[in-house]
């Protein structure tokens, strides 16, 4: 069932690098042509990490059909880019609609569109999609190719078949070559700009990822474990008005902010985009124990807005406000983090009302959000209201 209520962001015009940030990067890329069965292999043994596991495949039965059935007739696709995170450790920076269209051909299985979310929570939990799953006639379907001719006079000699029933066009397709281009970066060693980069600007499957899915894929860690784990809390879906994950995570992305804010929110500097990416690379080396706290804090937050509704963190709209939700979060959780302790008191919906009156708060969720004036501004106003001794 879809929810009446969305998530409003602000931040689609204003958070490009306004201070003209310029970085240059040095990187390696090797070509190599590797045939279907290898590709398949390297993405069952785990070599080769999908990142399309952490949001929905989005193509259609006839879209991946005419991908295979472009293999088959010998017609070059699009090149593949894998970024060398470690040693046998990849990454897929464009062409994951691709890999995955021949990972379900492979292995006869088609997932359906209304299952897809299900299936993202799945992987979220467990870390793969397990056999149990993928052979649940619940969750996918045959894949059989759908290349039916229009004209119906002409039939499709692929149409209706699957992987187990090519018969000679099955040795055919196993062994058709894909270009694949490996990149690693080589200088700066000390980040993973470069990736980010390459993920933003080499992305062309037709459908874009926002950058909370390219931030999910490059710097997973036990803190993004986390970060999914709450995602899914009944509490928290209950007070963003959202039964089920945003495809595009922009949930997971309010969750990131608020711990940012939290964590290092005194430091910001422009642009969001790179503060975030910032504070993600950070908390890949976060450890066990900090991480447990962090979300018994979260767990503690969410417990105190029982009184609350989505209603509460939204302005006239009825949508979700990110900035609203940070702002809150930060100062609400600041005693404890500094304490190292976890008392969070309740929140009452009057707390909100009177920070949403605050005629410089609603000035800085308005425009240009991303500035470092504007985030300060939020951060201050709600400190004053919950903070107070």
């Amino acid at each position: 069932m879809e929810s009446e209520y969305q998530i409003d962001w602000f931040e689609k015009e204003d958070d490009e690098d306004v201070d003209g940030h310029f970085k240059e990067y040095e990187i390696s890329a090797s070509p190599n042509d590797f045939n279907i069965n290898t590709i398949f292999d390297f993405i069952n043994s785990g070599v080769v990490e999908i990142p399309g596991f952490q949001r929905n495949y989005v193509w259609d039965k006839k879209r991946a059909s005419k991908l295979i059935e472009s293999i088959i007739m010998g017609i070059p696709i699009p090149q593949l880019f894998l970024y060398e995170r470690a040693k046998n450790s990849y990454i897929v920076i464009d062409g994951h609609q691709r890999l995955m269209s021949i990972y379900y051909f492979r292995k006869s299985r088609f997932p359906k569109k209304e299952a897809r979310a299900k299936l993202r929570r799945i992987f979220n939990e467990e870390g793969r999609i397990p056999d149990s799953v993928l052979y649940d006639n619940s969750y996918f379907t045959e894949f059989n190719l759908e290349l039916a001719d229009p004209t119906e006079s002409k039939k499709n000699k692929l149409h209706g078949l699957n992987y187990n029933t090519l018969a000679e066009y099955k040795s055919s397709f196993d062994l058709k070559t894909i270009r694949n281009i490996f990149i690693k970066q080589l200088k700066p060693p000390e980040d993973d700009g470069a990736i980010y980069e390459l993920f933003n600007r080499l992305n062309t499957g037709g459908v874009n990822l926002a950058p909370q899915e390219i931030r999910a894929s490059l710097y997973h860690s036990h803190f993004y474990d986390m970060l999914n784990k709450i995602n899914l809390s009944p509490e928290w879906r209950k007070l963003i008005g959202l039964e089920d994950p945003d495809i595009h995570m922009k949930d997971l992305e309010i969750l990131l902010r608020g711990f940012a804010m939290l964590l290092e929110g005194k430091a910001y500097s422009q642009s969001m985009v790179r503060f975030l990416n910032t504070f993600s690379n950070k908390a890949k080396s976060m450890k066990s124990d900090r991480v447990k706290y962090l979300e018994e804090l979260f767990l503690a937050f969410i417990g105190a807005c029982n009184e609350l509704s989505t209603l509460d963190f939204t302005f006239k709209t009825r949508k979700f406000n990110a900035l609203i939700y940070e702002a809150v979060f930060s100062a609400v959780c600041k005693r404890s983090l500094i304490a190292d302790k976890i008392f969070i008191p309740n929140i009452v919906p009057g707390q909100l009302e009177t920070l949403k009156k605050d005629d410089e708060f609603v000035k800085a969720t308005q425009l240009e959000t991303a500035r470092k004036i504007n985030v300060d501004k939020r951060l201050e106003k709600a400190e004053a209201i919950f903070c107070k001794s």
